[in-house]
This record gives structure tokens, C-alpha cells and sequence, in this order.
């Protein structure tokens, strides 16, 4: 009987996902993973966002395997932030979506709700797909603050590779 429930919440996370993509656009495709140099310039940025507003974050970048490139926890960041940073990463990764979008779908309840009986996901908002090239390349989660501020500091971070004066 167990095994049923989880069948059809793991079905109906993807047909989610499906309608997510559908009202997203085609989401990009997964590319090769992400270059050590270009992590260090989203974390670089990220943390350079978190301790110009003196927020506590955990900023942790992903490959498109979803293996931890770099982690970055700020001073006195709780601990806990750490495990939620890569988790926001990996969902952001693992549905080719910001996660606010799954956030958003849980809060409207529903079907929504079914998102979380998957394992291991982070719907709040603050975890992104690195995009380079149109192609997926890792994904950046932020976590410590309020999810907004945590959203801001992993866009802040994106915006480096996107600006490479920055």
C-alpha cells in the first residue's frame, strides 16, 4: 500500500513538473558541468551580495550532476543552512526551475502539495539553474535569511557570469 502512495505522488510530481514546463517554456537542456573557475566567480559575487547587506548565508553551486562544486558559509550562519543551500541547489537542478515556482505551487496547495513526497526537495525560494550557453550547467542555492534575500544573493551571484566585469 505504501509503495502505491509514493508511486503516485512521484507521478504526479512529474505531470507538476510537466504543466511547470509547459507554463515556463521548454526548460533548457542539461549541459557539461560546471567550471571550477566559473564557480568561484557566483560564489564570489553571491558572498560579496550576502556581506554588503551583513546576511549570514550558506551559498552552495552544484554541477549539472548535481555534485558539490563549492560551499561557502558565512560566519555564524546557522548550521542547518548548509544542508538547505545544496537542497534548494539539487531541486533547482533536478526540476530545471527556480525553486520559488515550487514554492509557489505548494503554497497554492492542491496537486502542489504532492511535491512534498518527493525526498529531498527545497521548495522555497533561492535555489537556481546556471544557465550558460542555453544549456544547464549547475545550479546555486542560498540559505540562512529570509527566502527573498536568499533569492537576491543567488542572482547576485548568476549575474557575474552573465557580467564578466563583475
Amino acid at each position: 500500500m505504501r509503495f502505491s502512495t509514493i508511486a503516485l505522488a512521484l507521478f504526479a510530481c512529474v505531470l507538476f513538473a510537466g504543466t511547470l514546463s509547459a507554463q515556463t517554456g521548454s526548460p533548457p537542456p542539461y549541459g557539461p558541468p560546471i567550471s571550477l573557475e566559473a564557480a568561484k566567480k557566483i560564489v564570489a559575487a553571491a558572498e560579496s551580495e550576502a556581506t554588503r547587506n551583513n546576511w549570514q548565508v550558506a551559498i552552495a553551486v552544484i554541477d549539472s550532476g548535481g555534485h558539490l562544486v563549492m560551499m561557502v558559509k558565512l560566519d555564524n550562519t546557522q548550521l542547518v543552512s548548509i544542508r538547505v543551500a545544496e537542497a534548494k541547489a539539487k531541486s533547482a537542478l533536478g526540476f530545471r526551475l527556480p525553486t520559488k515556482l515550487l514554492e509557489d505551487a505548494v503554497a497554492a496547495g492542491g496537486a502542489g502539495t504532492r511535491l512534498l513526497a518527493v525526498q529531498d526537495i527545497a521548495p522555497f525560494e533561492g535555489g537556481f539553474p546556471i544557465i550558460e550557453d542555453g544549456k544547464i550547467i549547475g545550479a546555486i542555492g542560498v540559505a540562512g535569511v529570509l527566502s527573498a534575500q536568499d533569492a537576491q544573493v543567488a542572482k547576485a551571484g548568476l549575474a557575474a557570469l552573465e557580467n564578466p566585469s563583475r
